[in-house]
């Protein structure tokens, strides 16, 4: 079997299965387990389809590293519900799903899956560092579109891209990239500072949308060259390149806040499948009322 790398977007996987899963599925106690059960299921179909060999659950240790909102304070902004001076600030997470947080990390110690974190920076960075450095093709299970600057079809980098749903999970490649926004996979970053992002609080470039971005970015190759040949009065045409003008000093710290880490260290872990607690996993899904979600995410990862 080739050896394959997936690394999961943890936290857009629970979230997902929080929304996915009926609520009313819960522990003997009351507590709702639905987050938990259907993070297992999708673990289990990922691992099924996709056959990995190695199986990392990236993590967000920081979710708004400050350094990022010290160059764009809007950055996710709109999630906070506390702001907290001294660390990282309080997101909008239900309190249902708050409380299977710690029960979600339990499951996946239990099935010998680790969790991988790095201080200050997001789940983001953690899969472009690791990306960025496998020696083996990897996959990335996210719904989140800023991940497509990690594609690379050279060394076997993909998107294994949930947004539709874990019924009609999609593969991105670089022509996928292409075919959808017009700019290739390594060009995305560049794309994303010019067009902006709501959902993450970017404003992008005003009156700078997708298709301008993309042709932009055909014409002159990245950001760097989109701005030189503003200076030099070659790109565009004059109003593009006085609302580009007119955006610098976002254009001067937004690629630093749009592209992931990826020179991140970690203290060493082992990711290879087979490394479950069987006794403890069961012992976990009777306390919690997992049952069939955790066989089958033993199954899928007894290989």
């Amino acid at each position: 079997m080739t050896d394959r790398i997936m690394l999961l977007d943890t936290a857009s996987l629970y979230f997902r299965a929080f929304y996915g899963v009926p609520d009313k599925v819960t522990a003997a106690d009351g507590t709702s387990v639905n987050a938990v059960r259907g993070l297992l299921d999708m673990i289990a179909k990922l691992v099924s389809t996709y056959e990995p060999t190695r199986l990392v659950a990236c993590w967000d240790d920081d979710w708004r590293p400050a350094w990022r909102v010290d160059l764009i304070p809007s950055y996710k902004a709109h999630r906070v519900v506390e702001a907290v001076p001294v660390g990282a600030d309080v997101e909008e997470v239900p309190d249902p799903l708050e409380a299977q947080i710690p029960l979600i990390r339990e499951a996946l110690a239990v099935l010998g899956i680790p969790v991988v974190g790095a201080a200050e920076h997001e789940a983001d960075d953690v899969i472009g560092a690791l990306a960025t450095h496998a020696d083996v093709p990897v996959d990335i299970v996210t719904g989140d579109r800023d991940l497509f600057q990690l594609i690379d079809d050279e060394r076997g980098v993909r998107i294994v891209y949930t947004a539709r749903g874990m019924s009609n999970l999609e593969i991105v490649d670089d022509a996928a990239v292409l075919g959808r926004y017009g700019v290739h996979a390594a060009q995305y970053a560049d794309f994303a500072v010019l067009r902006g992002d709501p959902s993450d609080g970017l404003p992008g470039v005003s009156g700078i949308g997708e298709k301008s971005a993309a042709s932009l970015l055909t014409a002159h190759g990245s950001l760097d060259g989109i701005r030189a040949a503003v200076a030099d009065g070659s790109a565009g045409t004059p109003s593009q390149r006085a609302k580009i003008a007119a955006a610098a000093d976002y254009l001067d710290v937004a690629p630093a806040v749009v592209r992931v880490a990826r020179d991140l260290t970690f203290a060493p872990f082992d990711d290879h499948l087979g490394a479950a607690d069987e006794t403890a996993a069961h012992a976990l899904a009777e306390r919690w009322n997992l049952g069939s979600s955790m066989t089958r995410a033993l199954t899928a990862l007894d290989r």
